[in-house]
């Protein structure tokens, strides 16, 4: 996002609060996130994908919804409001292919409204054989689970990617010697597919609340958290939602200094840093170890004050209109060993992770006849679940590399911990002892974040381990 687009967001989100408080504030809240998610979605190559995209988003999120709701929800007549609503948002921002100037709320020229008409007819009685063929069925969820997690993988790995643009330019005429991964950008997909997951696995479980489908909408595709999270939980979401906005001075105060420091954090600081910060082009043309540090620690806060900047602006738009999402970072950077570090560090995705992978994991290694050894077992869930984190981000060998290179000093720390535990509780016995180990850990913590950070930043594991040897004097 822009910082013109983040002012005008938060404009209309201020307005709301200030003025209109409670009325309507579900239904702004849903027609505000719809125009978002295709007001915000980069232009692309592909004729007509930057339209088609977020139409696909919403129908995923409708089709998830349905699957996941209860027999008494799907029968509510409000929801028919909501199907109205999306049909016609969609269609008056198709209708803008018409007006004499380029539109200002889609990033290209819609297509043909006729194509639309399709595409939400086929939807529409899809939905409806869906719902004759059958009442309920687990196997539902699993089939969303499934296509969910194949969707998330399609658009994540390079080589299915390459082919999804080679078949989408062939689909559409275009020259398929053209063909970029960049030619198909899905704004957003990385945290609609963990929302969605949550929903499916929670139905599953038997644990997801009840809620319409205006709810559920809103919760998905919800604007402030969009583009870069957090991810919530449905049932935390839902009770701001359902409570009344109450934009007094105090909260105004605090929605409003938290909005300032992100921009601060993200427009001021992160760009500031991003002019020096480690990247493709510099890893190969610094030629000493001392500048390759500067650089690297650049590229460390960088990506601290930009991501964490994000955050607070979303929740600073998001407390405007009276929902509370979770904190996402907490002082990361001070922690003195890498578990606290992930336990502060984008933390709805590590407790995402935790809830939905890794203790799942571990009761069932643990239930099994002969369990395999608890150093065995730590070692496989924790490098396990930090590959995921990096998949991620990106299916990439970097990506794996940067995973395992903190699944593997998760679980270093862990046996370290444990053989040490003794010792060091015995000499850290006055404040100064303790003030050494915990600074000593931050700085130990700190420099080892940022030598994963090599992994992340770079495209290439060959200019990864080139700077790594420069690092250290060896190249």
């Amino acid at each position: 996002m822009t910082i013109i687009q983040i002012l005008i967001v938060a404009a209309a989100a201020l307005f709301w609060g200030l003025v209109m408080r409670e009325r309507g504030r579900k239904y702004f809240l849903l027609i505000a996130s719809i125009l978002v998610i295709f007001w915000l979605q980069p232009a692309l190559p592909l004729r007509g994908f930057d339209f088609w995209i977020p139409i696909a988003t919403l129908i995923i999120t409708v089709f998830s919804w349905y699957i996941t709701a209860t027999e008494e929800s799907r029968r509510e007549k409000k929801n028919w409001i909501v199907i109205g609503i999306l049909v016609g948002m969609t269609l008056l921002l198709n209708l803008t292919r018409f007006l004499p100037f380029d539109s200002i709320l889609t990033p290209s020229r819609p297509p043909q409204i006729e194509i639309t008409i399709v595409i939400l007819f086929v939807t529409g009685l899809t939905l409806s054989a869906l719902s004759r063929l059958t009442r309920f069925s687990a196997s539902f969820l699993t089939i969303g689970l499934i296509l969910t997690i194949g969707l998330f993988l399609l658009i994540k790995i390079p080589y299915l990617s390459h082919w999804l643009v080679y078949f989408l330019r062939s689909l559409t005429g275009q020259d398929v010697s053209a063909s970029r991964i960049t030619d198909f950008r899905w704004l957003g997909f990385s945290y609609v597919a963990f929302r969605i997951l949550h929903t499916l696995r929670d139905r599953q479980m038997g644990r997801l609340p009840s809620v319409d489908l205006a709810e559920y909408v809103t919760y998905v595709i919800f604007f402030p958290a969009f583009t870069a999270g957090p991810i919530d939980r449905i049932e935390r979401f839902i009770k701001d939602l359902r409570k009344p906005s109450t934009l007094g001075n105090d909260e105004l105060l605090i929605a409003g200094q938290r909005f300032m420091v992100g921009l601060f954090k993200k427009f001021v600081v992160a760009d500031a840093l991003a002019l020096i910060a480690l990247n493709d082009t510099n890893a190969l043309q610094i030629k000493s170890a001392g500048w390759m540090w500067i650089v690297l620690y650049a590229y460390a806060f960088q990506i601290y004050f930009d991501f964490s900047g994000y955050t607070d602006i979303a929740l600073g738009i998001a407390r405007f209109l009276g929902i509370n999402l979770p904190e996402n970072f907490a002082s990361p950077y001070l922690k003195p060993n890498l578990t606290q570090f992930w336990n502060n560090w984008h933390m709805t995705l590590t407790q995402w992770f935790r809830a939905y992978f890794f203790n799942p994991v571990t009761r069932w290694l643990r239930s099994w006849e002969k369990p395999m050894p608890a150093p065995a077992m730590i070692a496989l869930t924790q490098v396990a679940t930090m590959l995921l984190i990096g998949f991620w981000h990106g299916v990439t060998w970097n990506f794996a590399l940067w995973g395992l290179w903190h699944g593997v000093g998760l679980f270093i720390h862990n046996r370290w911990s444990d053989m040490t535990k003794v010792c060091a509780g015995e000499w850290a016995t006055t404040p100064l002892r303790k003030t050494i180990m915990n600074v000593s850990g931050v700085v130990i913590t700190f420099n080892f974040v940022a030598l994963g950070w090599i992994f992340f930043s770079l495209s290439s594991t060959s200019t990864s381990m080139q700077v790594f040897l420069m690092l250290f004097g060896m190249r």
